[in-house]
C-alpha cells in the first residue's frame, strides 16, 4: 500500500506530500491543477520513461518519493534479494531527474536500473487511465489481457509451450537454411578443395620469396661483386703493396717503445687489436673469392621457382605469407563446412519430432486458456450487471492462426449490448460510456486476482453520468475495500462515495504558477461536491443534494 508520496519541483508543483490510507481516495480540483500531474509524478517513480521537461522552471532536478507497506510476497521478496536490496515490511522508492537528462533512482537507498525500478513497481501500483481503453480497443492485445486473468498452472503451461516453440522455431530456421545452402555449400566446398590443391601443390614455405629473390640478385650481379671483393682482398694484402704489412710493422714498433709510456702502450694494443680483425677478415675475404662461383643452373632453377610463386600470389596474396595465411583460413573453413555430419535429413525428422511436441504443448496451451476465458467471462458478466449493463453480455472468441510466440490461436473480445443482437466485436459496438464500464468491469475482476498493493484510476468515469456514475463510483469502492484505490475524477457520485477527498489548487502570480494540496474536511467536501452539482452559485439545493450523496 502506498503510505505516502512526496513530490518536488516537478512540472507546476514546487513541494507536495500526500499521505494515503486503506481504501479510496479521490483527488479532485480544476483543470490544469495539477491531478494528472500527480499521476505523471507516480508513473516515473515506477519506472516510466523521463524527460527534463518535466523539472520545474528555475530548479535543478524533480525529486518522487514513494513510502510504501508490503505485504509477505516471494516473488517481491526474490526480486528484491537478488538486487542486494535490504528486505523488510516498508519499501521507499526515490527517483531523482537532472537537468542533463539522467536520473538516479534507489529503492531503500540501494541504486537501482530502470529494468529494476519497473519490476519492483510491478508488484505495488496499477495505474488504470485512458491508455487501458485504447489498449482494449486493439484486438491484438487482447490474449495478453486475457492471460493476466491465468493463475500459476495456467502460466507454467504457457511457459513450457513458448520453450516449445522457441526450441522448434530456431530448429526450423536452421533447417530452412540448411536446405536453401546446401547447393551453395557444396559450390563452396568444390572451390576450397581446388584452392586448398593449388596451394599444396606449389608447397610454399614462409619468406621463400625473399630468399629467393636475394639470392637471384647475387648471381645477376655476380661480376661486380666479384670484382669488389678481389680489390678489397688485394688492398689489404698482395706481393707489391700489403696494408697488413704496413700495419703490421707499424705494431711492432709500437710495441718496442710501449713501456716508455702508458699512452705508447695503449696505442700499440689499439693498434694490435685492428691488425688482428683485419688478419681475419683479410682470410675470410680469400675464402669467400676461392668458393665464389657463378651457377647459371641455379639462376634459373630459381627464375622458374619464382614463377610459380609469383603466378600463386597473383591469385591469393601479396606475398607468400599472405598466401599461407589465406591457405590457412579456407583450411578451418573447409573442415567446418565438412566436418558437419548432420544431414538436412536427420535435422528434418528431429524437426518432426519437436513439431509434435508442438502442436501436444499449443493443444494444453488453447485448453487452459479455454477455461480461464470462461471464468472471465463469467465474472466480467457478473460485473457488468452490477453497472447497469444487465442486458450485456461478454465473450473471448478464438480463431485458429500460425503457431507463434504466444500458441496456435488469436483471441478477440465480442460484446453483445442487447438481447437478440448477438456478439460483435468489442472494437466496433462499444460505445465510449461502454467501454468505461467494460474496462471497469476487467479491472474489477483482475483486482481479485492480481496481488496489487494499490490501484490508481485516472478518469475512468469520462462519458457517463447519472445511475451509471453511481455504479461506476460504487465499484470502485468496492474494489478499494480489497486494498487501496486512488481516483482522479469529475463526477460527484465518485468523489462523494470516496473515504477520503484531496483538492488540488493552482496559485499563479505573475512570476510562477504553483500546485498546492490539501486533505478536505467533512464541511469542505461538501462545499466542493455542491460546486460541481450547481457551480460556482452554491445554492442550497446543492448543499442538501451534497449531503445526500456523501451520506449515501
Amino acid at each position: 500500500m502506498l503510505l505516502e508520496i512526496s513530490i518536488k519541483n516537478f512540472a507546476i508543483i514546487e513541494e507536495i506530500s500526500l499521505n494515503f490510507e486503506n481504501g479510496m481516495s479521490v483527488l479532485t480540483g480544476e483543470t490544469g491543477a495539477g491531478k494528472s500531474i500527480i499521476i505523471d509524478a507516480m508513473n516515473m517513480m515506477l519506472g516510466a520513461r523521463a524527460s527534463t521537461e518535466v523539472i520545474r522552471t528555475g530548479a535543478n532536478k524533480a525529486e518522487i518519493e514513494g513510502f510504501f507497506s508490503v505485504d509477505e510476497n516471494p516473488e517481491l521478496d526474490s526480486l528484491l534479494e537478488d538486487n542486494g536490496i535490504d528486505l523488510g515490511d516498508e519499501l521507499i522508492i526515490r527517483r531523482e531527474i537532472f537537468q542533463n537528462g539522467r536520473s538516479i533512482s534507489r529503492i531503500n537507498g540501494q541504486m537501482v536500473n530502470l529494468t529494476t525500478l519497473r519490476a519492483v513497481g510491478q508488484f505495488l501500483v496499477d495505474i488504470h487511465g485512458q491508455h487501458d481503453q485504447e489498449e482494449l480497443m486493439k484486438p491484438s492485445l487482447h490474449i495478453s489481457m486475457l492471460d493476466k486473468f491465468g493463475d500459476k498452472a495456467f502460466w507454467s503451461v504457457k511457459e513450457s509451450y513458448q520453450k516449445c516453440f522457441d526450441s522448434y522455431r530456431r530448429l526450423r530456421k536452421q533447417v530452412i537454411e540448411k536446405q536453401q545452402n546446401e547447393q551453395e555449400h557444396r559450390a563452396r566446398i568444390d572451390m576450397l578443395e581446388y584452392q586448398i590443391a593449388e596451394i599444396e601443390a606449389v608447397a610454399l614455405k614462409s619468406g621463400e620469396d625473399d630468399s629467393l629473390n636475394q639470392e637471384r640478385d647475387k648471381l645477376l650481379n655476380h661480376k661486380h661483386i666479384a670484382d669488389t671483393l678481389t680489390n678489397a682482398y688485394v688492398m689489404l694484402d698482395n706481393e707489391d703493396f700489403s696494408s697488413l704489412a704496413n700495419i703490421r710493422s707499424a705494431m711492432n714498433d709500437l710495441m718496442a717503445i710501449e713501456e716508455y709510456d702508458p699512452e705508447y702502450k695503449l696505442m700499440s694494443e689499439s693498434l694490435s687489436e685492428s691488425y688482428y680483425v683485419l688478419e681475419e677478415l683479410s682470410k675470410r675475404l680469400g675464402d669467400v673469392i676461392d668458393d665464389l662461383d657463378f651457377d647459371a643452373g641455379r639462376l634459373q632453377q630459381i627464375d622458374a621457382r619464382l614463377d610459380s610463386i609469383n603466378t600463386i600470389t597473383r591469385k591469393y596474396g601479396g606475398t607468400v605469407d599472405d598466401v599461407l595465411d589465406y591457405f590457412d583460413n579456407i583450411t578451418k573453413e573447409y573442415h567446418l563446412l565438412t566436418g558437419n555430419s548432420e544431414t538436412s535429413d536427420s535435422l528434418e525428422r528431429e524437426l518432426k519430432v519437436l513439431e509434435g511436441q508442438l502442436v501436444a504443448a499449443a493443444t494444453e496451451l488453447s485448453q487452459s486458456r479455454h477455461q480461464i476465458a470462461i471464468q472471465l467471462e463469467t465474472e466480467i458478466k457478473t460485473e457488468l450487471t452490477e453497472l447497469y449493463m444487465e442486458k450485456a453480455d461478454f465473450q473471448v472468441t478464438f480463431t485458429k492462426s500460425k503457431f507463434g510466440k504466444e500458441g496456435n490461436e488469436q483471441v478477440e473480445f465480442y460484446i453483445s449490448t442487447n438481447p437478440g443482437e448477438g456478439f460483435k466485436p468489442l472494437v466496433k459496438v462499444a460505445s465510449g460510456g461502454e467501454l468505461s464500464r467494460l474496462m471497469l468491469a476487467i479491472k474489477s475482476a483482475f483486482s481479485r486476482k492480481e496481488d496489487k498493493t494499490s490501484i490508481v484510476f485516472d478518469e475512468v468515469d469520462t462519458g457517463v453520468s447519472g445511475r451509471v456514475a453511481q455504479a461506476i463510483a460504487q465499484k470502485i469502492h468496492k474494489i478499494g475495500n480489497h486494498g487501496q484505490v486512488l481516483a482522479i475524477s469529475h463526477l460527484p457520485q465518485v468523489i462523494a462515495i470516496a473515504d477520503y477527498q484531496f483538492f488540488i489548487s493552482k496559485e499563479s502570480n505573475e512570476t510562477s504558477t504553483v500546485s498546492r494540496v490539501r486533505l478536505l474536511s467533512e464541511d469542505e467536501r461538501v462545499q466542493e461536491i455542491a460546486k460541481m452539482l450547481a457551480g460556482d452559485n452554491v445554492t442550497e439545493a446543492a448543499l442538501s443534494q451534497a449531503r445526500e450523496l456523501l451520506k449515501k
